[in-house]
């Protein structure tokens, strides 16, 4: 009986989240990608999946 606050709580989150405007820098965000682990091709990470698959 007591769940209709929380349910109205979590559903204004996700309503949030869904639509919200967040000012996401996406031109930072790909700055901190390839600092952080560099920039890898699709065939580099098509080798990486063919290897791990391979195995099993």
């Amino acid at each position: 009986m007591g769940r209709g606050r929380a349910k109205a709580k979590q559903a204004k989150v996700a309503r949030e989240l869904k639509y919200g405007s967040h000012g996401m820098d996406l031109d930072r965000l790909r700055e901190e990608l390839v600092a952080a682990g560099g920039s890898r091709t699709e065939s580099q990470a098509e080798d990486t999946a063919d290897d791990y698959f391979a195995d099993r």
